[in-house]
């Protein structure tokens, strides 16, 4: 059985987002006692989050 590349890349898109998003609210968290290390896990949740963006871009270009 072939894995239709819409339903992966679908998979993909709410990992990411929700992943970053995470990754956001436990940076913000840390933030509070630690600046740096909050620092350090927020900005890469935010990078990740928006490739989560970008997929359903990709997404809606891809032919059927």
């Amino acid at each position: 059985m072939a894995v239709k590349p819409h339903a992966t890349i679908e998979k993909w898109i709410w990992i990411l987002i929700y992943g970053g998003l995470f990754m956001l609210i436990l940076g913000i968290a840390t933030g509070r006692s630690d600046e740096t290390l909050g620092w350090v896990m927020a900005v890469p949740g935010v990078a990740v989050a928006i490739v989560g963006v970008v997929l359903i871009y990709v997404r809606s270009r891809l032919k059927d």
